[in-house]
């Protein structure tokens, strides 16, 4: 069985290893039949997407070559004559065959498609899963192909449509508090999507926030009016006039509160809002300073230890936590390797690296691999703590220490090269970004509002197609925007 991932970096994966796909283009060939979801793409529209308006001379048998080195590493033990399984010859062309189950693009946008969120109770739950899927941007690795274009933003609409349907059920079933960082998150990332901000100011007026609620709407009409010059919709207009009556059918369902406090229970018996967090590292006194460090923070529960990558593993298998607290090296499975494995397990935990520090390319391969977030083991406990509530929130946190680190070990690995569409401006910001600033600290440094920036970096983001900020600072560093001991942007 071969697992194929195109949220996030590409790859295929069987029995918990990354399959050596070959070259970019070769991976693209697989990545174009990934798109068709099944369907047969001639051999001549996989030419011409393949070298857009200028194909080489032998293409044919270039495309060819790279089908049958795919067969090769997808069912290595195929006998020679035997037919392919996965990847097909569908005259005239080539098809990819696989469950639905197994390619998680499509397994995403089945879940989201069919989901028709009459019970908000099982909305909330496909909603999680199918978002839990998503590592990274979709397709980034072929991204100037223009059909990787367009697939990509399709997909990451479904993916907005997902967190928006999340967000409803959660405020159906009256968990507002808990996704009022989530919902403000999204609405600033995307402020001309009106649901995003009719969900937060739901949730704000729902959490005894009339004001924080008007405010929202208001930063929703500026946005609006600013960008297009319009107004804010019927629905968002008459939400405004329903929070200044304070209408009776803005409160909480009155048969939320009885769902909340009926909440599902782990199999530990730690309610569905506690975070569960597991720990896995060589040294007793490590693991030892982690344990105090979650015993005194309300809302996190240590559910287990390990002593290296294989213990992790089965940890993870037994316990399903929320996140795990990865040592990036450890005897028999080191961390990285352990990681890995966890990350394509089915609905895998967040996973946090630690480090003091491992291998420049360890670091990176890492980052790769869709971990969320690298911390030191000596960072100070708030760090730790923001580092794992980040990745469960859908974000990354790297220390700022490590970003130091990472940019001396990647300096002149590629030609210094700015994205293409970036100003200046732009430009010093990710170089900010890239060297672990906050927001606040960004503000500071170019005197501008701390709203200022997070906007900014948020639309930054969204021009470039990335989910979070741990990918804006891999950006950096592969484009050679920032270097060793040189500490302004």
């Amino acid at each position: 069985m071969v697992i194929f991932r195109a949220l996030g970096p590409f790859e295929a994966v069987a029995e918990g290893e990354t399959l050596d796909l070959g070259g970019q283009r070769q991976q693209a060939v697989l990545a174009r039949l990934l798109v068709a979801g099944g369907r047969a793409v001639p051999v001549g529209v996989l030419i011409d997407e393949l070298w857009p308006g200028e194909p080489p001379a032998q293409a044919l048998s270039t495309i060819q070559g790279y089908v049958s080195r795919l067969r090769r590493a997808l069912e290595p033990g195929r006998a020679p004559r035997k037919e392919a399984g996965i990847l097909i010859s569908a005259p005239p062309g080539y098809a990819l065959r696989a469950d639905i189950e197994h390619v998680d693009a499509w397994r995403f946008e089945n879940v989201v498609k069919n989901d028709h969120g009459d019970d908000p109770a099982r909305s909330l739950e496909l909603m999680e899963t199918a978002l839990g899927l998503w590592r990274g941007p979709a397709l980034a690795e072929f991204q100037e192909l223009p059909w990787a274009q367009s697939e990509a933003l399709r997909l990451d609409e479904l993916r907005l449509l997902a967190i928006e349907r999340r967000g409803d059920a959660a405020l159906r079933l009256g968990r507002t508090g808990t996704m009022i960082p989530d919902l403000e998150g999204h609405a600033s990332a995307h402020p001309l999507r009106e649901e995003a901000w009719r969900l937060l100011a739901l949730a704000l007026y729902r959490a005894g926030r009339q004001g924080d609620a008007l405010g929202a709407l208001r930063r929703a009409r500026e946005a609006l009016r600013d960008e297009l010059g319009l107004d804010l919709g019927p629905t968002l207009q008459r939400l405004e006039q329903d929070i200044l009556n304070q209408a009776a059918h803005l409160d909480t369902p009155a048969d939320a509160p009885q769902a909340v406090r009926q909440a599902p229970v782990s199999a530990t018996g730690a309610a569905a809002g506690t975070l569960r967090v597991a720990i896995a590292d060589d040294q007793a006194l490590v693991r030892t300073g982690l344990k105090v460090i979650l015993d005194s923070e309300p809302g996190l529960e240590l559910v287990g230890e390990a002593e290296n990558g294989e213990q992790a593993i089965a940890l993870v298998q037994a316990t399903r936590p929320d996140v795990v607290l990865m040592d990036i090296q450890m005897p028999r499975l080191d961390g990285l390797a352990a990681a890995r494995r966890i990350l394509t397990s089915e609905a895998p935990p967040k996973v946090i690296m630690m480090t003091t520090f491992g291998t420049d390319e360890n670091l990176y391969s890492a980052l790769r691999a869709g971990v969320s977030g690298f911390v030191l083991k000596t960072s100070a406990p708030e760090q730790l703590i923001a580092a794992v509530r980040a990745a469960v929130a859908g974000d990354a946190l790297l220390d700022p220490a490590v970003t130091t680190h990472l940019i001396a070990a990647f300096a002149g690995r590629r030609d210094p090269a700015a994205p293409s569409g970036l100003s200046d401006s732009d430009v010093d910001l990710v170089k900010l970004v890239a060297r672990g600033f906050t927001n606040r600290q960004i503000a500071v440094t170019l005197a501008v509002p701390e709203r200022e920036v997070a906007d900014e970096v948020a639309a930054l983001l969204k021009r470039l197609g990335l989910v979070d900020r741990a990918q804006l600072v891999v950006l950096a560093y592969e484009r050679g925007l920032v270097s060793p001991g040189s500490p302004e942007p």
